[in-house]
């Protein structure tokens, strides 16, 4: 019976109807069409032979009938365009489940993008019991658009634009800015080596490639990937990336970071992102991904490089600053819930000699070390009733399409510290070691759109932290 729909669909989807119903817009679709209906003559015909043949095995059967079924769907998606995409629900190749937009088209112009909106209450005091000079903040933190071309199946190209906090231009109150967050053209070679080159994402941790609202569970982004890994992090670099079976990787030859702006507070003013970036020095980094099962996923990654950019010390003598990052990762989503954990840790080298150059003292001195880990655990509950997502917290939904609901609780702890080492002569300061605490609520109407809610109990070794509610709005299309 199921052969029988399969050959009237093919055959009521012949030449010279479908031909009529699509009327293709240009040569490039035309040629597909063509090519698609003559796979499925072939193949009918096939099947046809075989099952007059009895000693054809019933899994060549079900294999012909398969591919039918499959060119016949492709057939009816060109047959009513675009409006049969579905809704971006995966990641590809590093990037978040929006940006991946482009690698699902055929050919083309590819347009997303993402929106998060975030609300925030600070404590009116402090741990110590002064009061905070936090103020509460409602902010269109950012509105980013994915503009990607696919020229061939094995060229495209992909960006992401962002604009922060609504507006830019001077004032007396800080404004956002407009920023090219990553651009680059990629080349398919084989699954297990492509090339890529532009301005790339630098491959650690979690969120700096997978930034994306509904992908990362909390209003707000993990302390440890801002602090110790300083999302968003890109650079201008070229290098490769692929599949081998189960492992994927990603590795980078990109310019350095600017160690003549790294503080007390860490490398993040270091990032140089691909603005007229200084390129005397520069860096290697890279990642593995091994997903040991669906759902299970273990990894690291890496930054490695001199950060000195042509500094030169008192006496004159040029300043290498190797600056290392190291990271380990892992996460496991199974039966709604969604575990999640990350170490990253940093080196300075010639730290000593760099805090002199800028005239550095005290506990304001940029430490020759630098760690963090944070550890995460949610539950969506409407997987006990057999309408949750089911799916990990880096991906929107499940890898079937559809509109399923999700509703997650989770706690995070997360411990780190930009000064975890100084060199001597020099202290640290106790705000920056820092324990925050966070329990909250993601709940998806749909796959593509998250209302977050959490509390975050926020401690240092000074005792000036102060605890806030935070509300957010995140969608990405």
């Amino acid at each position: 019976m199921t052969t029988a729909v399969i050959l009237l669909g093919a055959s009521c989807l012949g030449p010279a109807p479908i031909r009529a119903a699509l009327a293709p817009q240009n040569a490039d679709q035309t040629q597909r069409l063509r090519t698609l209906e003559q796979q499925v003559e072939e193949l009918r015909k096939e099947l046809e032979a075989s099952r007059a043949s009895a000693t054809l095995a019933a899994g060549r059967i079900a294999e012909l009938e398969r591919r039918i079924d499959l060119l016949v769907r492709e057939i009816e998606k060109l047959r009513i365009g675009e409006a049969a995409e579905k809704a971006p629900l995966e990641s590809v190749h590093g990037l978040g489940p929006a940006a991946s937009k482009v690698y699902r088209k055929n050919k083309g112009v590819s347009i997303g993008g993402y929106g998060e909106a975030l609300y925030q209450r600070f404590a009116t005091r402090r741990d110590d019991g002064t009061l905070s000079s936090s103020r509460d903040t409602a902010d269109l933190l950012r509105s980013v658009f994915y503009f990607g071309y696919k020229w061939t199946d094995r060229i495209l190209f992909d960006s992401e634009v962002e604009f922060e906090h609504a507006s830019t231009g001077e004032g007396a109150e800080e404004r956002g800015e407009a920023s090219v967050e990553f651009a680059h053209v990629d080349f398919f070679l084989l699954p297990e080596g492509n090339a890529r080159a532009g301005l790339l994402l630098v491959p650690l941790g979690w969120v700096n490639e997978l930034h994306e609202p509904p992908v990362f569970l909390g209003a707000r982004r993990p302390g440890v990937e801002d602090a110790i890994i300083p999302t968003t992090w890109r650079e201008i670099g070229a290098g490769g990336f692929g599949d081998w079976g189960s492992v994927s990787y990603r590795g980078y030859l990109v310019a350095g970071l600017d160690a003549s702006r790294f503080s007390s507070e860490g490398i993040r003013e270091g990032r140089q992102e691909g603005s007229r970036s200084k390129a005397e020095d520069l860096a290697l980094t890279g990642r593995l991904d091994w997903a040991i099962r669906p759902g299970a996923t273990l990894g690291g990654g890496f930054f490695t490089g001199d950060s000195g950019q042509g500094m030169r010390d008192s006496r004159a003598r040029r300043l290498r600053v190797r600056t290392s990052l190291l990271e380990s990762h892992a996460e496991w989503n199974w039966r709604g819930w969604q575990l999640r954990g990350l170490y990253a840790r940093t080196s300075i080298g010639d730290a000593e000699r760099l805090n002199d150059a800028l005239g550095l003292s005290g506990d304001q001195a940029i430490g020759s070390r630098q760690s963090g880990w944070y550890g995460q655990a949610g539950f969506d509950l409407l997987s006990l009733f057999g309408g949750g997502s089911g799916g990990s917290s880096g991906s929107p939904g499940p890898s079937g399409q559809g509109e399923r609901q999700a509703l997650v609780l989770f706690v995070r702890y997360e411990a780190y510290d930009t000064q975890r080492a100084v060199p001597a002569g020099f202290s640290r300061d106790p705000q920056n070691d820092v324990r925050a605490k966070t329990a909250g609520v993601s709940w998806k109407p749909i796959p593509m759109v998250v209302i977050k809610a959490d509390y975050q109990d926020l401690d240092n070794r000074a005792g000036t932290g102060a605890d806030q509610v935070n509300l957010a709005l995140g969608f990405i299309f």
